[in-house]
């Protein structure tokens, strides 16, 4: 499912809730045989509209697979029951005309008093005009009628399994998942597949984030970093003399989806010698390829035979790429020796660039796990037995006397209480829920070595000082964090406003318009170009010894591994208003692939309320090689930036302060780019060498990469879980997300965290015993 639109907060709907009477005329398209009869939505129209202080329901079906979404509105104005029609449309948007999928089309037409319908009606009928392959015939038609009375509604609103209080009759279910995140959707989702009749629970500590602007409009993506946003776990670090005395923030998904309803959206997998690096059975590029398949709905160029075509998560360049950064950035690194690969994410091409895809849907949603995982069924009322509890916390994990996980202790998030203020410094109630199967964390690297110290499974002596009793001694949790570190810089362009999104930030652009409007540019992150990079050995020998130390144990004989990766972002990450001028500024972002730095995260009580003992090691690695990282890829960026036709200047105040007299001094205006002999290269002096050490210091931050605390590994090596996710030392507990890969990976975690979803369900399925028979062809015909 597409299309979004916010659904009611609690289970059952307030009394005067009502429906709106819809008529759907459904005809067969387009036929192909492959796909048998394909369905096509060929005229919508509303009839009756509940005036403002009402709700709507609507539902669609369609013929070739089963298509059923139900789309709430609970607004104060009628404006957005305009945008029920956008809804529809996205939700049909992945059938549009295409090479792999059914065709189908859509016509809104509108006979109601709601303000802007009609133009909404017309804007979709210019683009039904434009789709290619729109047959003027129609073979067959028939109407559905769907009766919108007020019972019928409440049913099926009441029948949603989504809650913020645990029903009385799910005090014990069959799983448990603990954390709501990107890989927990993914993984309740294909076990309620695999077994309709299986219980199943998931907690979430965040809200639901069904139909949320700033979770589906993917433009709107850097307000989640805004310190109001309801969606993002801002985690305070320990300060760092190695960070110029900062203390830095690592957020963190927040919410029901996790890193995938608040992150950049940039599409990027790992390398295939990083997951063989992992040496674990079950886990090597070619064994876990089908999973990552599995999960997308490909539409980029590249490898067919290593991407997927009908999974749940569309991947495409979204509805806006600004063409002239993307052709600059492309053409720039090209001439440093650069090239333009043709798949960049098929786990063997490196050292090159890519024009690069997203996970945003042709229709320009953000493709996050819940929106595209469990929403879907949870609306669908075809899985009764899937359950979402959320903005609860899940304290610790419940063991019997044989250390078999058996449940959870939850807390109500006191962030979503009434009076939060009057609970800063208390406890909330705590409620037990138990698990006849299983229970899984699922809380993400930060989050997930929490929950196991506060069940007594960590290191001993860190538990102790926490005054947290031993259950099992696993030295690993917690252990060994790790995060891609980013630094970003930021430059001078001649790009206009339309082609970047500085204006959703900024306050040049009203929000709510662009959104009724369905502006194109709400489907971009503003990343329409990046590279895996590797330095050449003149660039090894230059860095010095302990980088070439490094690099010949680590690179020299692994082509198959980046160094860093470089993306040029069209938007700058800062306080808008002290900028000098008004061009638009973007900005530069180069982090390492591999850091050697390590950190960890630990809890120092045994409540939610104490504070989190995060160390994010962050340049503390021994010869300083992570940071010479950074000196080399601003240098390699640099060059790029001063070729690129759109160059019009560097943003002083983010770059290095160079010293007086330096060949290397920042040029705050151009007219152009001011490098054109491709051999030559920008002088720096040892002094500017420092210059740039100093600055990375003073910037470095976070890719929102964390991974790692739980290792799958030995538990002699601070393993944590073994290859089918389980805990060492207990039973029944698993771990399911970005806290167990053993290594890093060349890429944006994203993709991992979906593909480790995929994964841990395989295991748990069959270690349940499910998916036999009917019920299992069944979902993956509907897939």
């Amino acid at each position: 499912m597409s299309g979004y639109y916010p659904a009611p907060s609690r289970s059952r709907p307030p009394p005067h809730r009502r429906a709106v009477s819809i008529d759907f005329l459904s005809c067969g398209l387009s036929y192909r045989p492959d796909l048998g009869s394909t369905p096509c939505i060929l005229s919508i129209k509303c009839h009756k509209l509940a005036p403002p202080s009402r709700s709507i329901c609507l539902r669609y079906s369609g013929l070739d697979r089963e298509l059923s979404d139900w789309f709430f509105a609970r607004r104060e104005y009628p404006v957005k029951y305009q945008r029920a029609l956008d809804r529809i449309e996205d939700a049909l948007d992945m059938w549009r005309p295409g090479r792999d999928g059914p065709r189908l089309v859509a016509i809104v037409k509108c006979r109601a008093g709601v303000h802007r319908s009609v133009a909404m009606a017309e804007n979709l009928t210019k683009e039904v005009k434009r789709w290619k392959g729109v047959r003027s015939t129609v073979d067959s038609v028939h109407h559905v009628r769907l009766c919108a009375s007020k019972d019928y509604t409440d049913s099926c609103v009441s029948a949603m399994p989504l809650h913020t209080k645990l029903p009385e009759d799910l005090k014990e279910v069959d799983v448990v998942i603990a954390g709501g995140g990107l890989a927990g959707c993914v993984v309740a989702s294909r076990l309620a597949e695999a077994d309709r009749d299986l219980v199943i629970l998931v907690i979430e500590q965040g809200p639901n984030n069904y139909g949320m602007p700033d979770v589906v409009h993917p433009a709107l993506y850097p307000r989640n970093l805004f310190p109001s946003s309801n969606i993002t776990l801002f985690w305070q670090t320990r300060e760092s003399p190695q960070l110029a005395g900062r203390s830095p923030i690592v957020p963190s998904g927040g919410t029901l989806g996790g890193g995938s309803a608040m992150n950049w959206m940039v599409y990027t997998r790992g390398q295939r010698s990083d997951f063989d690096s992992w040496n674990t059975d079950g886990w090597s590029a070619d064994e876990l390829l089908p999973f990552l398949k599995k999960l997308e709905r490909y539409h980029g160029k590249g490898d067919k035979d290593r991407h997927g075509f009908d999974g749940p998560v569309n991947v495409s360049k979204g509805t806006h790429t600004c063409s002239r950064a993307e052709n600059a950035f492309v053409e720039a690194a090209a001439k440093l020796g650069y090239p333009e690969s043709h798949d960049l994410q098929n786990l063997d091409e490196n050292n090159a660039i890519e024009r690069y895809y997203r996970y945003v849907g042709p229709n320009g949603r953000r493709q996050d796990a819940a929106h595209r995982y469990l929403h879907p069924k949870l609306q669908s009322r075809d899985y009764p037995n899937l359950h979402v509890l959320v903005e609860k916390q899940v304290l610790k994990v419940l063991f019997d006397d044989k250390k078999r996980a058996n449940g959870v202790v939850y807390q109500t998030n006191p962030k979503w209480l009434a009076n939060p203020e009057y609970l800063a410094t208390a406890y909330t109630a705590q409620r037990q829920v138990h698990a006849r199967k299983m229970v899984v964390v699922s809380a993400g690297a930060n989050g997930t070595p929490g929950i196991l110290e506060r069940s007594g499974v960590g290191d001993a002596q860190s538990l102790k000082k926490a005054g947290i009793d031993v259950l099992e001694d696993l030295p690993g949790v917690g252990a060994d964090y790790q995060d891609h570190h980013l630094s970003l810089w930021s430059y001078r362009t001649n790009l206009t406003p339309q082609e970047t999104i500085n204006g959703y930030q900024d306050g040049r652009f009203n929000v709510e318009e662009r959104i009724r409007n369905n502006d194109e540019l709400l489907g971009t992150n503003g990343m329409d170009a990046q590279g895996k990079f590797r330095p050449t050995e003149t660039e090894v020998e230059a860095l010095g010894p302990e980088f070439k130390k490094a690099w010949d144990r680590d690179f020299r004989d692994a082509p198959n591994r980046p160094l860093m990766i470089l993306a040029l972002y069209t938007c700058y990450y800062g306080d808008h208003s002290v900028l000098p001028d008004d061009a638009e500024y973007v900005s530069q972002a180069n982090w390492t692939a591999y850091p050697y730095s390590r950190g960890h995260v630990h809890v120092t009580g045994p409540s939610m309320h104490d504070p989190v003992d995060f160390d994010t090691g962050w340049l503390t690695d021994a010869g300083d090689v992570d940071v010479k990282k950074h000196i080399w890829a601003y240098k390699v960026s640099r060059e790029m930036w001063r070729r690129m036709p759109i160059f019009r200047g560097e943003l002083a105040a983010t770059h290095p302060r160079f010293p007086e007299g330096s060949k290397a001094a920042v040029i705050e205006k151009a007219d152009g780019p001011v490098m054109t002999d491709d051999n030559a290269r920008i002088e720096y002096s040892a002094e500017d060498d420092k210059a740039i050490d100093q600055r990375v210091r003073e910037v470095l931050s976070t890719t929102w990469h964390s991974l790692g605390t739980c290792k799958m590994a030995p538990r002699e090596r601070k393993g944590v879980v073994d290859k089918n996710l389980s805990v060492h030392g207990v039973n029944g507990l698993k771990l399911a997300d970005l806290s167990v890969p053993p290594e890093n990976v060349g890429a944006n975690t994203g993709n991992t965290a979906f593909l480790i979803g995929e994964k841990a369900a395989d295991i748990f399925v069959k270690e349940l015993g499910l998916g036999g028979g009917k019920e299992r062809r069944l979902s993956q015909a509907r897939l």
